[in-house]
């Protein structure tokens, strides 16, 4: 099997030769630059070429933004850029860019592609995440309440947004999946009420989930914390699975399994366990192995590889999931 074939494979519940080896998130700065002084190759910064060489699959990801090069940047994360709807509407020619990604990168992608050597994901910014980028995090939960029409307004642009980008990438290759970054959980749960989701973000998500699906292209939905609460939301709206899934917010892929049998899931190595050596990352594969051999499910580290994480470790890590995805299958 190929890494395309092999993708399909499992999350259509069916058996591959092994389950994909892959890192769906790129590594923290802090983490590469311990690397560099253990043996990774200084010249490598690309995400996608560090994967290659440490022998994962051959994944790419494409993040689409919705911010120009001219967008103002908040002076510190959480702070807002617009806060009124008269801000926003001067910022427009700075937002939901023309060319909103690299067609030559991806033109070449393409050709890895339909080899089945690549396999392609792309992650649109969510009808969440984009308004608390805008608005910042107080004020943005503020508008839940208090500015409802602006709410309503920015994720209309951003659908249009989405719906035209889609079209453009998919004239250029067929990506396996998307994510959709939203980020709405924290460790004790959603930060939004069922109402406020089936006010603010379902009607949205119902125009653009079909677009994707109809493509072929598998809806992930990309939250940390705790997402139980909110998987049922997104099963309504047609989304069909989640990541990152972290243990640190008590997140069990087996209990996600047991209550929604068909929703997929990429995820779920407890990345706290893997500066502490084979034993630990083996007992963690050993607790994520049942729901490793029912398909629907790829293992990965459950968000970017911390940097108490040394090389040798993670050398360790790469070798047990070869392990482990083959284990699974027999």
């Amino acid at each position: 099997m190929n890494n395309v074939e092999r993708f399909n494979s499992v999350m259509s519940f069916q058996k591959p030769d092994r389950l994909p080896v892959v890192e769906w998130a790129a590594w923290w700065i802090a983490t590469l630059e311990r690397w560099y002084h253990e043996g990774l190759p200084e010249t490598m910064k690309d995400a996608g070429e560090i994967r290659d060489y440490l022998g994962l699959d051959c994944y790419r990801q494409l993040w689409v933004t919705c911010l120009t090069e001219k967008c103002p940047r908040p002076a510190r994360h959480g702070v807002s850029i617009a806060s009124n709807k008269e801000q926003y509407n001067r910022m427009m020619s700075a937002l939901y860019p023309a060319n909103a990604f690299d067609k030559h990168i991806v033109e070449n992608w393409a050709l890895s592609q339909n080899k089945g050597d690549m396999v392609i994901w792309f992650t649109l910014e969510g009808f969440f995440w984009h308004p608390r980028v805008l608005l910042g995090i107080e004020g943005h939960l503020y508008a839940f309440y208090d500015n409802a029409k602006l709410m309503h307004l920015i994720n209309e642009n951003l659908l249009k947004f989405h719906l035209r980008v889609i079209d453009d990438i998919c004239r250029i290759c067929s990506p396996s999946f998307v994510t959709i970054a939203e980020d709405m959980s924290y460790n004790h749960g959603p930060m939004l009420s069922k109402p406020l989701f089936d006010e603010f973000l379902a009607p949205y998500y119902k125009q653009l989930v079909p677009e994707l699906k109809k493509r072929g292209i598998y809806v992930f939905v990309d939250s940390d914390g705790d997402v139980m609460p909110i998987i049922p939301w997104l099963k309504e709206v047609g989304v069909e699975g989640i990541l990152p899934l972290e243990r640190q917010a008590n997140i069990d892929v087996a209990k996600i399994r047991e209550k929604y049998s068909d929703f997929k899931m990429i995820g779920g190595f407890d990345k706290t366990v893997m500066h502490r050596g084979e034993e630990a990352m083996r007992n963690e594969f050993e607790r994520l192995l049942p729901v490793m051999t029912q398909g629907g499910y790829i293992p990965s580290v459950d968000h970017q590889t911390p940097p108490d994480v040394s090389l040798a470790n993670y050398r360790i890590y790469l070798q047990l999931l070869n392990e482990y995805s083959r284990k699974s299958i027999n």
